[in-house]
């Protein structure tokens, strides 16, 4: 089987960032890589449902919600994933941007985790952990340019 494109980034050179992960017609994966992969500690477990919930409802509530396809968490829990579709880098790293700055300033009730009903796992949240996350991402991506998104 041919080795698909995550599999040939360099992960021992990857910082943490957003990246153009892969481009697929009209839809841009995104990489956004909260910590150095192969690192620990990886982000916890809880932290990182939560911080999950709460970007894809801020993302898919907002003025590019039309362009939003998906957004989630990547299995080594360095980061997640956005796709998105006719959305220019700038408006990407906006958003992302937005949304973990609406994460760290977030109080209130964790969205699509009230019940079993919601969530497959809604008793596994963590929101102190997720504002925290935010907090120590955005000085990070703050400042972040469509030239930064190539990994190197």
């Amino acid at each position: 089987m041919e080795r698909i494109a995550s599999f040939c980034v360099d992960h021992d050179k990857l910082l943490p960032g957003i990246y153009t992960s892969r481009i697929d017609g009209d839809v841009t994966t995104y990489d956004i890589r909260m910590r150095k992969p192969n690192t620990p500690p990886y982000l916890e477990q809880a932290a990182l449902h939560t911080i999950e919930h709460l970007f894809a409802t801020f993302a898919r509530n907002g003025a590019q919600a039309s362009h939003v396809l998906y957004f989630g968490p990547m299995g080594c829990r360095t980061g997640f994933y956005l796709l998105v579709r006719d959305m220019s880098a700038e408006d990407a790293i906006a958003l992302i941007i937005d949304c973990f700055q609406k994460i760290a300033a977030y109080d209130g009730p964790i969205p699509g985790a009230s019940c079993s009903a919601e969530c497959g796992n809604w008793l596994e949240h963590d929101l102190a952990g997720a504002v925290q996350e935010a907090k120590n991402f955005l000085p990070i991506i703050e400042g972040w340019t469509p030239a930064k998104l190539s990994y190197e």
